[in-house]
């Protein structure tokens, strides 16, 4: 009878660096920490990395989510140090130097790294979260696919033309970059990808409302982008709605500055929360859940635990606070990766981060976007090809690349979006609710501004 091997397992002496997150800082920490003498144990809830500044296409019926997402056992395949976790985190024992997971079990650590990112921050209405789903995970960008052409589909069905002129209207809370973007998609969507598949309605006659309670959109990018972004939107035929707080959501529309506007889809981007990293270590955080943490991206009074991208927040050499960016949790992600493996494995100092900006950017429809560059700012066709070219650059993966570049070529050429299904899995119209005036309230008619000639 063959004898049982007890010999003990070798205990790995290595120096162990746990990551808690798989987005851009996460990865890119955990890709500076390839290859080294150092274990490395990546844990995130889901199996994949997830490129979130192309979700609103995945939305609006133009990509797959397939296109925008990358196993994350694939992107660190080739770093025989780095262990992948596919669990969710609950909280860390700092004691113990350990952090927990939903199912019991616990993870060690000699350094912690939190990368967990931020989710939709709803000012204290919480339940709009089900009726105005924000663009954060795949799930909700499937979610607003699937209301926003069913809305055209019961539009197509309905013999009430105030009720098919509601179904037939968005809105979009929030003027910041995934406002306008989304804005801009719908409208292309509308006037041409579904121009032409629709009998008993004019999908061009559809409305889209992008409503910021600031004085003007992009409030991040200098004036003369910002202005024209508007421009391009008017033209169109978004309609943008500044100065305007939305006060009220239920399931048949929006209420705006003290005027209810029915609509068969509403979109929420109008403000982020940090994870709840802060209160698992029991630290100080701002009004948004983030960490204030030191040059190094360590935490005030927490030994060996740092933070990174929109779970912390830090100043950069202005003095300002560094902008919640993907080039900002990328930069951030391998600087702490080289410093972690500068003081685990030659006892050096870690260094402090600086960021070096390279634009910020948004597109705002077909052929236009605007860059900021700081001292320089670019707007129209050049700047939309190269907002084209540094999203496909940063997608993770040749094959991803070569994919989204096709389709974006194919959609320039046709006009015509590849993704536009309701699949059985996706949430169905039943939360598409009539947009007939509800008891009580009557809605008031929306009368759209003359529109600026281009």
């Amino acid at each position: 009878m063959p004898q049982l091997d007890r010999t003990p397992a070798p205990v790995d002496s290595r120096p162990h660096v746990v990551i808690v997150g798989a987005g851009f800082g996460g990865l890119a920490c955990a890709g500076a920490l390839g290859g080294t003498n150092i274990r490395v144990t990546v844990i995130d809830r889901h199996n994949y990395h997830l490129f979130v500044p192309l979700l609103y296409q995945v939305a609006t019926a133009a990509l797959s989510p397939a296109d925008i997402a990358e196993p994350i056992r694939r992107i660190l395949s080739r770093h025989p140090n780095i262990d992948v976790l596919m669990g969710e985190v609950t909280g860390i024992d700092r004691a113990q130097k350990r952090v927990v997971l939903a199912d019991g079990s616990f993870v060690p650590y000699d350094r912690l790294v939190l990368a967990t990112g931020s989710s939709y921050s709803y000012f204290g209405h919480d339940d709009w979260a089900a009726i105005a789903p924000g663009l954060k995970t795949i799930e909700n960008a499937r979610r607003i696919r699937a209301r926003l052409l069913m809305s055209f589909e019961q539009a197509e069905m309905c013999d009430d033309p105030e009720r098919q002129k509601a179904l037939m209207t968005s809105i979009i809370v929030g003027g910041g970059p995934t406002g306008v973007e989304m804005a801009g998609s719908i409208a292309e969507l509308a006037r041409h990808a579904l121009a032409k598949d629709f009998r008993r309605i004019d999908p061009r006659a559809a409305k889209v409302l992008l409503v910021e309670a600031g004085p003007r959109i992009l409030a991040s990018f200098p004036d003369d982008l910002a202005n024209y972004a508007r421009r391009k939107l008017e033209e169109l035929g978004v309609v943008v709605l500044t100065g305007q707080a939305v006060e009220a959501i239920t399931p048949e529309g929006a209420t705006v500055a003290g005027r209810f506007i029915p609509a068969g889809t509403i979109v929420w981007g109008a403000g982020v929360q940090a994870s709840p990293a802060g209160k698992w270590l029991g630290a100080e955080t701002d009004r948004a859940g983030r960490i204030p943490v030191n040059a190094d991206m360590s935490v005030p009074g927490v030994p060996d635990v740092y933070a990174l991208g929109d779970t912390a927040t830090l100043a950069g050499d202005d003095g300002k606070p560094l902008p919640g960016l993907a080039q900002v949790a990328k930069q951030q992600g391998e600087h702490l990766g080289a410093a972690l493996e500068a003081s685990l494995l030659r006892d050096q100092p870690m260094e402090p981060f600086h960021f070096h900006n390279r634009g910020n950017t948004a597109i705002v429809g077909r052929s236009a976007a605007v860059f900021d560059f700081g001292k320089r700012h670019l707007k129209g066709w050049f700047a939309w090809v190269l907002w084209a070219i540094i999203h496909v650059y940063l997608l993770v993966g040749f094959q991803k690349r070569v994919l989204v570049t096709m389709q974006w070529l194919w959609r320039y050429a046709t006009y015509q979006r590849g993704a536009r299904l309701i699949t059985q899995d996706s949430p169905t119209s039943a939360t598409v609710q009539p947009a007939a005036s509800p008891v009580g309230r009557t809605a008031q008619p929306f009368n759209e501004p003359r529109r600026r000639q281009g």
